[in-house]
């Protein structure tokens, strides 16, 4: 088990606890609130025992929620990112995975490939992007697009699960 570096969770009021976990899911503080809410101990001081916890959370939602968390992820290599408006642990993420050094090409293969999905899919392309690089992420697009909904939509959740836990990972 693996022991948070820079805080101790589990001594946390429920106003920190949501500060500190507000955007490990994307834009989506209702995750680390039932998080809090379920009951403080020890094991929570843990990252892999409090991102089960959240993970169980997620999973366990509405489909409205999850469909709203979901769509609160910013594109890959979108609008968003080339504005400079992504969180500052979407920004991280996309800039370790060298999707700012995309050529012209790239960028236009990733609009293209966002859009489309979108239009298929109604909602964006998630992949937890930490290890892999702006070749691999287009080369994942390309066999995702093909998928069915239900399947791209349990994909995205166990995405956005391994973004979660990657973010953990960092405080």
């Amino acid at each position: 088990m693996t022991a948070f570096q820079t805080l101790n969770p589990s001594t946390l009021s429920r106003e920190a606890f949501v500060r500190a976990f507000a955007d490990i899911y994307e834009h989506s503080p209702w995750v680390a609130e039932k998080a809090f809410d379920l009951g403080q101990d020890a094991s929570i001081d843990e990252i892999e025992t409090l991102h089960q916890r959240m993970s169980d959370i997620l999973l366990s939602a509405n489909h409205a929620s999850q469909l709203a968390l979901i769509n609160a992820h910013p594109d890959l290599a979108g609008f968003a990112a080339v504005q400079g408006q992504l969180t500052e642990a979407s920004t991280n993420e996309q800039a370790g995975a060298g999707i700012h050094q995309c050529t012209a090409e790239e960028f236009q293969r990733f609009t293209e490939l966002n859009e489309a999905y979108k239009a298929k899919f109604k909602f964006p392309f998630i992949m937890a992007v930490k290890g892999s690089n702006r070749h691999q992420i287009l080369a994942a697009f390309e066999t995702r697009i093909h998928h069915s909904a239900d399947a791209e939509f349990k994909c995205a959740l166990a995405e956005i699960n391994k973004i979660a836990l990657f973010r953990l990972l960092t405080l």
